[in-house]
């Protein structure tokens, strides 16, 4: 039992995230930490972050070192903030080298953790889904990028996709001038939870807006 008066400067097990009281705790944080949208919007935002968090834990060390940590829920710890946000997360445990391995392990703990979002939230599962198809994307371009070597997470995203298997949706990427950017299949709806404008990679503008704003950022 996950004692939730005492959450703040905890670092609790990824396993919160299938616990349905922990989140419905969780949809109230973010209510106060954004506004008090509709719960399908706020289990999105959050989402939208915490996945980042969570598939990092697994796949930044496959990018550095060539072998991922495991993915399994009860082998992630999250940083949490004293406001509730989570902002980062590690893996207890090695995995492997083997693509097919990881994203086994990956696609178990997404389904379950997706699976008691959505309901809980309300939040379609298929845009969770899409959330955590750009969060894996953009981790592993990230750690690329950390590595000097873009094109060494990259060249990850689609076996590891094609591991994971269906309904993720498949990792794209674009160039925009020298930059390599995910072409996101998902949106955070974080305009619907706060007064900030659409991202400027949202997919939810028109594609011509979208290309207009990324040139405009990166070049």
């Amino acid at each position: 039992m996950i004692d939730h008066a005492r959450y703040r400067g905890i670092v609790p097990l990824a396993t919160v995230l299938t616990d349905p009281e922990w989140l419905r705790s969780d949809l109230a944080r973010a209510a106060r930490m954004y506004t008090p949208a509709a719960d399908r919007v706020l289990g999105t935002v959050r989402w939208y972050s915490i996945s980042s968090a969570f598939v990092a834990a697994s796949l930044e060390p496959l990018v550095h070192t060539g072998t991922a940590m495991d993915p399994a829920l009860e082998q992630v710890t999250f940083d949490v903030s004293q406001q509730g946000r989570i902002t980062g997360a590690r893996s207890a445990r090695s995995l492997s080298d083997d693509i097919t391995e990881i994203g086994t392990a990956m696609g178990s703990a997404l389904t379950r953790v997706i699976d008691t979002i959505a309901t809980v939230s309300g939040a379609g599962a298929p845009a969770l889904w899409a959330i955590a198809a750009d969060s894996i994307s953009n981790r592993l371009l990230w750690a690329g990028m950390a590595a000097g070597n873009t094109e060494r997470g990259t060249r990850l995203a689609q076996p590891l996709a094609e591991a994971i298997g269906s309904p993720l949706p498949r990792p794209r990427y674009t160039r925009v001038g020298t930059a390599t950017v995910v072409r996101r299949a998902s949106c955070c709806l974080i305009y619907e939870a706060t007064e900030v404008p659409k991202c400027v990679s949202c997919p939810h503008q028109h594609p011509d807006e979208r290309s207009r704003r990324l040139h405009e950022q990166l070049g």
